[in-house]
């Protein structure tokens, strides 16, 4: 039986570990990043993490009553390296974000601060069978994270931004009829902090090695606006979504690598 589950008091994620028991567990995600605890670790630079996506892997959008997630065809996209030991492919990506105008609404923070929004590319291990039988083992996904800050618009983020117009309620999907390559909303520096965490969303699996990273990227305050035009139920009625993030857990002795 699939539990309700949301962002508000009633079924928020201060409620979740009734239904998700894991939410208290071991590993949970998102996390404060610490900067003066990060470890630098040399191995990381050693075996530099390799990212490839393909122009024509974006499928459509659709609007999950939690966020907008778009589905890639993982053929030609492909990550490795780094913290991975086996090669990853990307499945789908999406969001977290805040109130308009503030800069709250990231998951992940970096010494106490957050970001308006966070984008989400997640990637499952190739040496399952596929992202059903991968996304509950402790190697099975890895998903890279990356801080949305408010500044000039970002060209490669429109095409996509644009398109939430055409999903404002729960279940909405367009398709994707033009060439996109997701890399385009990576940061040009590819530094990042990895640690091994969770979904952060139920069922909170304990599956994901995170890796975020460091710089963020600018897009603007029309563009984290066009969040909005996507809609969820909310207590009273269909409402604008947004605080749709879950609270940095504790982190139970992880060490966070750095590169």
């Amino acid at each position: 039986m699939a539990h309700a589950w949301g962002y508000d008091q009633q079924h928020g994620p201060s409620k979740w570990h009734e239904h998700f028991p894991i939410a208290k567990g071991q590993r949970q995600s998102p996390i404060d990043i610490v900067t003066g605890s990060a470890k630098v670790d040399q191995a990381l630079s050693d075996k530099p993490l390799k990212i490839s996506y393909s122009n024509n892997c974006c499928q459509s959008v659709t609007n999950t009553g939690h966020s907008f997630q778009v589905v890639v065809d993982g053929a030609g996209t492909e990550i490795s390296g780094g913290p991975l030991d086996s090669t990853y492919k990307l499945v789908q990506y999406h969001a977290h974000w805040g109130p308009l105008g503030e800069n709250v609404g990231s998951e992940h923070t970096v010494d106490g601060v957050s970001y308006p929004a966070e984008l989400h590319l997640v990637h499952w291990n190739q040496k399952y069978k596929d992202v059903t039988e991968a996304v509950d083992k402790p190697d099975g996904l890895a998903v890279i994270g990356v801080f949305f800050s408010r500044g000039k618009e970002h060209a490669g983020f429109k095409p996509i931004s644009d398109l939430f117009s055409k999903v404002p309620r729960k279940g909405d999907k367009v398709d994707i009829n033009f060439n996109y390559d997701p890399a385009c909303l990576l940061p040009a520096q590819r530094n990042y902090w990895t640690y091994l965490g969770s979904l952060t969303t139920p069922p909170l699996f304990e599956s994901v090695t995170w890796i975020v990273m460091k710089d963020p990227v600018e897009v603007s305050s029309e563009q984290l606006a066009a969040l909005r035009n996507l809609l969820w139920e909310t207590p009273s009625g269909e409402g604008q979504m947004f605080n749709n993030y879950r609270p940095p857990q504790p982190l139970h002795g992880r060490v966070v690598r750095s590169t």
